[in-house]
């Protein structure tokens, strides 16, 4: 897939004229806008909700979409590349660099008032003393901010869901506080199957197959499989496979826009490109949220630690119980097991960089977490050694993500195939009908 820079150099149009109203024209040169005004609001924007929730809400994500889409459809009607998502409007002729801080202001400060000081100072960092007061930009950003802010006004993105627990039996997911960590009767993500995806038409657009029968052999290979590798101590488990097991610990949305943020520096996209990728890319990692706990709520599948210490009662002769039975980070995550929602959203996030990026699935890059979580949220924090590891592919990168919860025994390898198989099919859709390139006359 070719980049819209390679598009303009093929055909000799590295300038785009605009006409504004006034009839006089001025020109855009789209390759001298760098990313770095993207880079430094993504990054702020993770800082802030990292902050104050720990990444344990949408809201955070959902920030960064809203910012990344008001971005895009900003810079797309200074100079029209791509199509927009929320804001559309006669060409405007505006300073592409004040336009996107103004903007990712506006939508930031919306969600987060109390860090108003805070934000304040990074968009003066990118207003020059010609764009501090100019008129057109802050018309411009505001309206591309309140279009989205208005589409996304009722997205329940904070709701809550009814949850109805079930008696314990073979498959059903079951209560277990005291290795989540969490109050009696607490349950993780309910209301994030009902909130509003930004591009999917629905919560379950995409289903998942059924996990395997309980007394089924793809069962048994699946929980013999977990109860090995993913132990605590483990005698078949590699030192690499422990170590890329907490290595994935990290959020995807962290994790993915950090990677990002390297990419498009490392790649010296342009401004227009580098706010396609990162609105697609948070889009599309939401959307996979809501897709998959929507599954996993649909299939109230019961996690490995559950299985494993009550194997006795599940009615298959071929596995056996460990009521002592502990996974490797001695932590399970209070929802249910299938699909793996980390490596849904891992494969729908490299799927969408595969497909902004321009350079196709096979590609070479090194990929950095400094500290994970050693245990659950809020846990000590346990640094990597080393904290990077190399891919040859986005998709060896988004299975690798997906198949690292079954070495931390959090997820049998069933979970994360259909983890990577949704995702995909996830990153694949978003990419495919959201913020194409316009053909250039």
């Amino acid at each position: 897939m070719k980049t819209i820079r390679q598009f303009l150099s093929n055909y000799f149009l590295p300038i785009i004229l605009l006409t504004v109203q006034s009839c006089t024209t001025k020109e855009i040169k789209v390759e001298e806008y760098s990313p770095e005004v993207i880079n430094s609001w993504n990054q702020k924007i993770f800082e802030i909700a990292i902050e104050e929730d720990g990444l344990l809400t949408l809201k955070g994500l959902r920030t960064a979409s809203m910012v990344h889409v008001a971005i895009h459809d900003a810079l797309n009607t200074i100079v029209p590349l791509y199509t927009s998502y929320a804001y559309q409007s006669e060409p405007t002729m505006a300073d592409p660099i004040a336009t996107a801080a103004y903007t990712a202001y506006l939508v930031t400060v919306d969600q987060y008032p109390d860090k108003q000081s805070e934000l304040k100072q990074e968009l003066d960092k990118w207003l020059t003393n010609e764009t501090q007061n100019s008129t057109v930009v802050k018309k411009l950003g505001r309206a591309s901010a309140t279009s989205i802010l208005q589409k996304r006004t009722r997205d329940a993105w904070n709701g809550e869901a009814e949850y109805t627990w079930h008696p314990m039996a073979p498959g059903v997911y079951a209560e277990f506080n005291e290795h989540s960590g969490t109050p009696e009767g607490f349950i993780f993500g309910a209301g994030w199957a009902k909130a509003q995806p930004f591009m999917l038409p629905r919560q379950d657009f995409f289903r998942s197959p059924p996990p395997p029968d309980i007394k089924s052999d793809a069962y048994t290979i699946a929980f013999n499989e977990v109860k090995e590798v993913g132990q605590t101590q483990s005698e078949t488990r590699t030192a690499d496979q422990t170590h890329f097991a907490l290595w994935w610990k990290d959020f995807v949305e962290n994790s993915h826009n950090r990677l990002a943020r390297e990419l498009v520096t490392k790649e010296a996209l342009n401004l227009w490109e580098a706010s396609r990728l990162f609105a697609l890319l948070n889009m599309t990692v939401y959307d996979a949220y809501i897709n998959v706990f929507d599954n996993k709520f649909h299939y109230n599948h019961w996690r490995p630690y559950t299985a494993i210490r009550w194997a006795e009662h599940d009615e298959n002769p071929d596995t056996a119980a460990d009521v002592e039975w502990n996974n490797l980070h001695q932590h399970t995550y209070a929802f249910p097991s299938y699909p793996s929602a980390h490596g849904t959203a891992s494969a729908a996030a490299m799927t969408a960089l595969a497909h902004t990026l321009g350079k196709g699935d096979d590609y070479l890059f090194v990929m950095t977490t400094e500290e994970v979580d050693s245990a659950g949220p809020f846990s000590e924090k346990l640094k990597m050694d080393p904290p990077t590891r190399s891919f040859t592919s986005f998709s060896d990168a988004g299975w690798e993500a997906s198949l690292s919860r079954v070495y931390l025994g959090i997820h049998f390898r069933y979970d994360s195939e259909e983890g990577k198989r949704l995702g995909t099919q996830i990153g694949q859709y978003a990419a495919e009908n959201y913020l194409q390139a316009l053909a250039i006359p």
